[in-house]
């Protein structure tokens, strides 16, 4: 396994991530201690969850299931950096959810219970609030951390103003701030790169790419459309609409001799503001077949081609769209 620094810190984090947000809903508990104890093995020591995950089974059922796995003993929550996500709606109340002082602060309790556990290595932002003022969120944050109950904070979904604008509330109130963004930032969706991926290697925060197989359609997709969370409607119009340019994609993988998702990590792999993809096994095979990527290093006519195939912005802003 390889690691990586997370953004400005001295903390090592595989550069794999393990998302769980299948667990509960496609995976079942026992399926996911499998999948876990496997990473575990890899050396995949950084876990990815969020207060609302659970599908089917509810919120907050992912987070059980990482907690019940922890009490299992074995130094399992020792050999982790465990990270969740407080934003969304938890209960009907109406500060049940976002990010009032008053929500943070109990939504940490609250996974803090699920996940049997006495601290979070990182907690993040699901999204940005725009009614919660910066004083506010760092108030409750900062709280966290003096208490031993958070060590690092990170941000999801974050455009590049918030996150600039949040580490400089956080600098004067002499704090660490933002250590990580978790973006939607694949082959099929760069608009990132833009101002986010800018933002954050200027701030030293760590990118953590989400859906780094487009919702599927970069996994191999073709020959497994019908499986999983590749059945969606959304994810078969998706297809339906990209068809010419995955078969083109998956054409060229096979020409590399490597496996789809294992070319679309790689690629993200390669990007120095890219600390960590977060992959989301529903199996223990989905698990296995994404590792080859660590060791993928993609070629400079490849890099090309994936360009012509699935164009980004072709710049960082404002050059993209200005001189």
């Amino acid at each position: 396994m390889h690691y990586a620094n997370l953004g400005r810190t001295a903390l090592k984090v595989s550069r794999l991530c393990l998302g769980t947000m299948n667990f509960g809903g496609w995976t079942t508990p026992e399926d996911a201690f499998s999948i876990m104890d496997r990473a575990l093995e890899h050396g995949i020591n950084f876990f990815d969850t969020a207060n609302v995950y659970g599908g089917k089974a509810g919120k907050g059922a992912t987070e059980e299931i990482l907690g019940r796995w922890f009490a299992q003993g074995g130094h399992r929550r020792e050999r982790v950096v465990l990270a969740t996500k407080v934003y969304g709606d938890m209960g009907d109340g109406p500060n049940d959810k976002r990010l009032s002082a008053l929500h943070i602060r109990r939504a940490c309790e609250a996974s803090l219970k699920r996940l049997q556990t006495d601290h979070l290595d990182l907690y993040q932002m699901h999204h940005v609030w725009r009614e919660a003022p910066w004083e506010e969120v760092w108030q409750a944050l900062d709280l966290l951390v003096a208490q031993g109950k958070v060590i690092y904070v990170g941000s999801s979904n974050f455009a590049a103003w918030n996150i600039v604008q949040a580490n400089e509330h956080a600098r004067r109130r002499h704090s660490l701030g933002l250590v990580s963004e978790q973006s939607l930032y694949n082959l099929t969706v760069r608009q990132v790169e833009l101002e986010v991926l800018p933002a954050c290697r200027a701030e030293g925060v760590g990118v953590l790419p989400w859906s780094p197989l487009g919702y599927g359609l970069l996994g191999g997709m073709l020959a497994d459309a019908e499986r999983g969370r590749r059945a969606h409607p959304t994810t078969q119009e998706r297809l339906k609409a990209e068809r010419p340019r995955i078969e083109a994609y998956e054409d060229l993988c096979r020409g590399l001799g490597q496996a789809p998702a294992v070319v679309a990590l790689a690629w993200l792999l390669g990007n120095p503001a890219v600390t960590a993809p977060i992959i989301g096994p529903r199996t223990l095979g989905q698990l296995e077949s994404a590792l080859p990527a660590l060791d993928l290093r993609l070629d400079a006519p490849t890099l090309a081609r994936l360009d012509e195939l699935f164009p980004g912005p072709g710049n960082q802003a404002p050059e993209a769209y200005a001189w």
